[in-house]
């Protein structure tokens, strides 16, 4: 087959519909709704998470908008699984433009509450299931000269988590492996290391996850909508770059991490600790962490019930942690300019 179209960072985005997209992570979230925008740019896809039942329904949808589609059951823990999956998009489609590292899962809990193995799992989906796939496609991408990788990242990788240890630690960690690579591939001007740092995101992640808090979950406001990280990452598909943020207190959260490191986990903790005490109880659960997530939708609903709603004292107390970073930031700043 001839090579396929394919933007470097410094031309004009163009259409998609030359595009071989490998997309992890794709039944449900941020990966449903990422495959759907780029069906609609006529990008060819090539699907993966571990329930082929939610795949087939993506695939089904992302068809009905004129995507060519291919589903291929994976876990992305297993490397030889994601070699097979880089080798089942070249076999079916001469080649690969583009590699999305989107699966990830994460448990809340106080560190010790949690079973070693759930942590243990966190970090093999989330860190070493991008690795996976990174050196399941990059040998393709040396090959070709040319390709983009995109990896799932977090704000979680500037901004410690507590109750999320597992999570932050295999986010930071990206974040670092992501940097890393990106420096190692500079002989390959148009070979793309890229990574999303969305805020928090209204899917199904809080249900399908890990719970050890003894409570029910519900994630913090400010909530992106699916189809805003899905846009930014069509975005770094048409036109590369190393990093996208999203979400209006991501900045904020980096600023006061590089500036008072301590002040934002010691607010957080506290919020989070005056959020469980209003929430309903929960068993414990390890979620989706060793077996498929049960809810495939895009969205989580979060957004829709508190639209519904009053704001309840679980949501008020997050809803401090915004304004907290952002006068952080501010105050950090100041002092910073004063001893100038």
């Amino acid at each position: 087959m001839k090579p396929h179209a394919y933007t470097s960072s410094g031309a004009a985005p163009r259409p998609l519909g030359a595009r071989v997209v490998v997309l992890t992570g794709a039944s449900s979230g941020i990966g449903r709704a990422t495959a759907l925008a780029l069906a609609e740019q006529g990008a060819t896809l090539v699907l993966a998470a571990r329930d082929r039942a939610a795949l087939e329904s993506v695939a089904g949808a992302c068809e009905g908008l004129g995507a060519d589609t291919l589903v291929v059951p994976t876990d992305v823990t297993d490397a030889a699984a994601m070699r097979a999956l880089a080798d089942a998009a070249i076999e079916r489609y001469g080649g690969i433009d583009v590699w999305i590292n989107n699966a990830g899962v994460g448990v809340v809990g106080r560190f010790e509450d949690i079973p070693i193995a759930v942590h243990r799992r966190v970090v093999e989906t989330n860190l070493i299931g991008e690795m996976n796939g990174a050196h399941a496609v990059l040998p393709y991408f040396r090959q070709q000269q040319r390709g983009t990788l995109i990896n799932m990242v977090s704000i979680g990788a500037w901004a410690p988590t507590p109750y999320a240890t597992a999570y932050a630690a295999s986010k930071f960690a990206l974040r670092g492996f992501s940097e890393s690579l990106r420096a190692e591939q500079a002989d390959l001007p148009d070979v793309h290391v890229c990574e999303v740092y969305p805020t928090f995101v209204d899917t199904p992640g809080f249900q399908n996850g890990g719970n050890y808090t003894g409570r029910q979950l519900k994630p913090p406001p400010p909530l992106l909508d699916p189809q805003d990280v899905a846009q930014a990452i069509v975005g770094l598909v048409q036109r590369p770059r190393p990093t996208v943020t999203v979400g209006s207190v991501a900045w904020p959260s980096r600023v006061v991490h590089a500036l008072v490191p301590g002040l934002m986990g010691r607010v957080a903790k506290r919020l989070f600790d005056a959020a469980l005490q209003n929430a309903d109880p929960a068993p414990s659960t390890s979620g989706n962490l060793f077996d498929p997530s049960r809810r495939h939708t895009v969205a989580g609903g979060y957004r829709q019930q508190r639209a519904q709603s009053t704001v309840s004292a679980p949501s008020a107390a997050a809803s401090g942690t915004a304004v907290a970073m952002a006068v952080g930031a501010v105050a950090a700043w100041l002092v910073w300019r004063q001893r100038r």
